[in-house]
């Protein structure tokens, strides 16, 4: 138990003190596991079944197919899409913002990918329609928490190959609470447009709306062919990632002729980096997990969580796994791969549903990713706004406040998230 728990404390440290996630994963597990004298048996064979699961071969495809869209020009037409249907609100273009990542999110399935892919689009046109460049980049590192929810999704297939939970089930778990999120964060920005007289961009056009529409359409059908390919069993999630990379090259290639060859080869490069990363974190993670059952570590919090519920409420006993999940979503990023082994044995004790938490654990992934002390996401669209991480994250407050109260709710109505799976299964 002390090896494990110094590998842990250690690997807290490291992250908190700036070492690299890959650097710090690897060092904790290292000397936590020479502690406990377990070293030279248990990382390689960990490592090897930690990344050998079929369904990770889908994450570096789905990876692949978001870079070629965005790289392709495919965010640029959508954006334009949102901005016919709702610029000419008030505060049009923080709603702009919020309605391209909902259409993102079903391409990159990821936060970060997502501010990339929008941030360097509607942030400066924030700051120049003269929205403060703090307020811009807390609106885009909030919307792009829905990214995460909308398959496909990379915390998703992280989680599916931690637990063996149906990709394909958690891929429609996340639609629903994904889509109601995104509406969410677009009331939120309403009530703000009315209270400080955000400026109107353009008049309601429904010439335009078909125009852009017509425009966007095709860059549209790839979520929707996948989510819809999977959900009737036309492919399995892993053939979709593939169909999802032939679709986009092709889209974004061959129709409209906005991807080289050039381009083509560094996005090839950008995945293999971003996908091999996560890979290797995967593997360490595998063996920090074992390392941890080995130390006892799951009995111990099921123990805890047992103690600290004062009745038999599932809802608590998920609150508190859930809090757990936000606390540690602060400081490690990715977290699904380093946490759920350590709590899996938990989840099964307690028989909580696996596809529900799946959705609560990307929730988690949205908090951490806009909290200090690490926050990624306020960090990226910080830098693109030209302001630090603190001026966003105050900025950040009411949407933050949504997300919270947004991820009680689907840990007491668990129904947004397995109503749809349950149904499709029907």
């Amino acid at each position: 138990m002390f090896g494990a728990l110094f590998g842990i404390g250690l690997l807290v440290v490291m992250l908190i003190g700036g070492v690299p996630m890959v650097a710090a994963l690897l060092g904790s597990v290292a000397i936590g596991l020479v502690i406990a004298g377990q070293w030279a048996l248990v990382v390689p064979q960990a490592m090897v079944n930690g990344i050998s699961d079929y369904t990770l071969i889908s994450l570096p495809l789905f990876v692949l197919a978001g870079v070629l869209m965005n790289v392709g020009g495919l965010s640029v037409r959508l954006f334009d899409f949102a901005h016919s249907l709702v610029g000419w609100l008030k505060g049009g273009l923080a709603q702009v913002d919020v309605l391209t990542s909902i259409f993102l999110g079903g391409m990159f399935g990821s936060s970060t990918a997502d501010i990339a892919g929008t941030g360097s689009i509607t942030i400066p046109a924030m700051k120049r329609a003269g929205y403060s460049p703090a307020f811009s980049a807390a609106t885009c590192a909030s919307s792009s928490g829905v990214g995460p929810l909308i398959p496909p999704s990379s915390p998703m297939i992280l989680y599916s190959a931690v637990t063996g939970t149906s990709l394909g089930a958690l891929f429609l778990a996340g639609l629903i609470p994904g889509i109601i999120l995104g509406l969410l964060f677009m009331g939120v920005v309403f009530i703000l447009a009315r209270r400080r007289n955000f400026p109107r961009h353009g008049d309601l056009s429904f010439a335009e709306i078909a125009l852009t529409f017509r425009r966007g359409l095709l860059a549209m059908g790839m979520p929707a062919i996948i989510v819809g390919g999977t959900s009737v069993g036309v492919f399995t999630p892993t053939e979709g990632s593939a169909f999802g990379v032939v679709y986009a090259a092709a889209l974004a290639g061959f129709i409209y002729r906005s991807l080289s060859w050039a381009e083509f080869y560094r996005s090839c490069i950008s995945a293999v980096q971003l996908s091999g990363e996560l890979l290797v974190m995967v593997g360490l993670s595998g063996t920090l997990g074992v390392a941890l059952a080995n130390a006892g570590v799951p009995q111990a919090l099921a123990t805890f969580v047992e103690a600290v519920t004062f009745s038999d409420s599932m809802f608590l006993r998920i609150a508190i796994l859930v809090l757990l999940a936000v606390v540690a979503g602060m400081v490690l990023d990715p977290l699904i791969p380093v946490l759920v082994p350590a709590i899996l044995p938990t989840l099964l004790a307690f028989n909580i549903d696996l596809i529900q938490f799946g959705v609560l654990m990307v929730m988690a992934v949205v908090i951490g990713q806009l909290h200090p002390p690490i926050g990624i996401a306020s960090i990226i669209a910080g830098r693109i706004a030209g302001v630090d991480q603190i001026q966003v994250f105050r900025a950040n407050i009411p949407f933050f406040v949504t997300i919270v109260v947004f991820t009680i709710v689907l840990i007491a109505v668990p129904e947004l998230s397995t109503w749809l799976p349950n149904y499709m299964k029907d």
